[in-house]
């Protein structure tokens, strides 16, 4: 009897590990092309993951950029940087900063997080203020939400309408994060046909999305849950983001082979 247990035990850690594997690690690179209104390209974007040690913590600090080229330089520009630091093993975030200038539009804010006191100092540079706001527990940032996601997802249970739900802290205020699943879809990439998991993040109506359901993303339908494409309906026109180069994925790539 005991040996039964203590094999039922071992199943069940073995199959926490599994569905508990990373799908990114230290290194990892995507740059994508946009374009807008389909047809006009209009920037790039990358995000960068690299492991580093943030007061005395293992954490990866990952990086991510956006800005304009061409045309559109000209008369919108964007120079846009996040960047998050998040614990390795929980995905918890400890410092986040965005400095963006988006057509003149600028914020160039810092913020740290106690995850023990459920805080978040505001530091906001353009306006030297710093205030303090009480944040939920497990509390995310606008960067860490995604890989957070990305490990903790479950897509093999996932149903057509399905949402996930999450706590996120976007400026000075808690944000309540729903993601809606669309269901997959055959997508032509740059690197060949990929089965993809299509999402539809809720987003803030206003200055950029035209309305809550503006934003509709497409991951690889692998263990690395790739981002392969993200369109948004703005306020004015439309904005599409391919991926256009990786480097240094965890887990392989699965492209569909076609007779």
């Amino acid at each position: 009897m005991k040996k039964k247990i203590l094999f039922i035990l071992a199943l069940i850690v073995v199959n926490f590990t599994i569905a508990q594997e990373s799908s990114f690690k230290n290194g990892e690179w995507f740059k994508f092309k946009m374009s807008y209104s389909g047809f006009l390209k209009a920037g790039n974007a990358t995000l960068q993951v690299n492991e580093t040690v943030l007061n005395g913590k293992q954490v990866y600090h990952v990086v991510g950029k956006g800005w304009t080229t061409g045309a559109i330089k000209w008369f919108f520009k964007v120079e846009d940087r996040y960047e998050s630091y998040f614990d390795k093993r929980s995905i918890v975030p400890y410092k986040f900063i965005r400095k963006i200038d988006e057509g003149g539009h600028k914020k160039d804010i810092e913020i740290d997080f106690d995850q023990t006191k459920q805080e978040a100092l505001v530091h906001n540079k353009k306006h030297n203020t710093k205030k303090s706001f009480t944040t939920k527990p497990n509390i995310q940032d606008m960067v860490s939400t995604f890989y957070y996601l990305r490990d903790n997802i479950n897509t093999k249970s996932l149903k057509t309408g399905d949402e996930v739900k999450l706590d996120m802290f976007f400026d000075e205020e808690n944000y309540g994060f729903k993601l809606k699943y669309l269901g997959k879809e055959n997508l032509d990439t740059k690197f060949g046909t990929v089965e993809a998991l299509m999402f539809r993040p809720y987003v803030m109506a206003g200055r950029v999305f035209k309305e809550e359901e503006s934003l509709t993303l497409w991951v690889s339908n692998d263990k690395n849950k790739i981002p392969l494409r993200i369109k948004a309906d703005l306020a004015v026109g439309s904005l599409r983001a391919d991926l256009e180069a990786f480097k240094g994925l965890k887990h392989q790539f699965k492209i569909i082979v076609e007779d």
